[in-house]
């Protein structure tokens, strides 16, 4: 397993503190700045781990009517 260091924000809004990754879009929160930290590491650690789909995707193109509501799909399966 690696270890890698990351730099956390951290602001209180109301009871409640919020502490943000700076170097990857994830946050987290908890009612004190080590539970935020603490609930952060463990959302990295979800975040870096790698997929494991039960089923595998379906990958489908679509058209879109540009300036209206309506979408078409080409994939018939």
């Amino acid at each position: 397993m690696k270890t890698q260091t990351f730099t956390a924000s951290i602001t209180q809004e109301d009871k409640w503190f919020i502490a943000q990754c700076l170097e990857v879009d994830v946050s987290s929160q908890g009612k004190s700045e080590g539970e935020a930290i603490n609930n952060l590491r463990e959302a990295l650690e979800l975040y870096f781990e790698p997929p494991r789909p039960t089923v595998m995707p379906k990958i489908r193109k679509f058209e879109v009517n540009i300036g209206s509501n309506e979408a078409t799909s080409l994939s018939a399966d």
